[in-house]
């Protein structure tokens, strides 16, 4: 009976996601630990917080991109520009309050790549040539969550 049951909730899982979502919300509140499609379940948690590492990741290359073309592109700085870094900025400290514990460790781990594709992108969004940037993020984390902070030109 109980193999039945699980065979429901794994073609429910592929047939219609989000009734599978209700199903197993609602199993979980009655506390029906032994209805619940634990495989399915886990695998899904363990997407959202791959999600919001990626999003988290994502909104850091934006800001670097910002940051090194308000930087190396000064004849370009306008206020339209500035808002342009404040609103990327502010997307990714709303992700980072929403999610401290990616504030700490993963953030400052993910700068170095992030700075890469954001350079990259610079470069070929720019006249800059990509050895004109540095070789390491010139910016600390402290400066890229500053409110306001910009680097020099």
């Amino acid at each position: 009976m109980l193999t039945q049951l699980e065979d429901n909730m794994n073609t429910l899982y592929d047939r219609d996601f989000y009734q599978w979502i209700e199903t197993t919300v609602n199993q979980l509140r009655q506390q029906k630990f032994d209805l619940v499609d634990w495989e399915n379940l886990i695998e899904e948690l363990e997407g959202l917080g791959r999600s919001e590492k990626r999003a988290v990741r994502s909104h850091l290359v934006i800001l670097l991109l910002h940051l090194l073309k308000w930087q190396y592109q000064p004849e370009y700085q306008s206020r339209s520009w500035r808002t342009s870094v404040n609103n990327a900025r502010r997307q990714l400290m709303k992700l980072l309050k929403d999610n401290p514990s990616l504030a700490g460790d993963f953030l400052l781990e993910s700068v170095p790549d992030a700075y890469e594709e954001a350079k990259e992108t610079a470069s070929e969004e720019t006249t800059i040539f990509l050895e004109n940037f540095p070789d390491a993020c010139p910016y600390t984390v402290e400066q890229l969550l500053a409110k306001d902070w910009l680097p020099r030109s």
